[in-house]
C-alpha cells in the first residue's frame, strides 16, 4: 500500500492530561458527550502516560467533554507537537 501524502494525514493535537483512572475515565467522558461517532472522529490515542493524542478538528468536542464530566479531568497543555512538552 501507498504512503498517503501530507496533506492527507491526519492532522493531531496532544493533551497533558491529569486526573484519577484517566484510560477508563477519558474514553468514558468523550463517548457521553460526543457519542461513538464523536469518539471515532477525535480518534483518541495514548501516546505516554498523561499524554493523549486526539484529531485537531475534534479538539474543542474532547475538551468540552472534559469540563462537563462528573471526574475532574484536567488538560494542562495543548501542543502540536511532542516536542512542546518538554522533557
Amino acid at each position: 500500500m501507498k504512503a498517503l501524502i501530507p496533506s492527507h494525514k491526519e492532522r493531531k493535537r496532544y493533551l497533558l492530561l491529569k486526573g484519577n483512572d484517566l484510560k477508563k475515565q477519558v474514553d468514558s467522558a468523550i463517548k457521553d458527550f460526543v457519542g461513538s461517532l464523536g469518539l471515532a472522529e477525535a480518534s483518541p490515542k495514548w501516546i505516554k502516560k498523561g499524554i493523549l493524542s486526539v484529531n485537531r478538528n475534534s479538539l474543542d468536542k474532547v475538551r468540552a467533554s472534559f469540563a462537563v464530566w462528573p471526574e475532574k479531568i484536567e488538560v494542562l497543555r495543548v501542543s502540536g507537537t511532542l516536542e512542546g512538552f518538554g522533557k
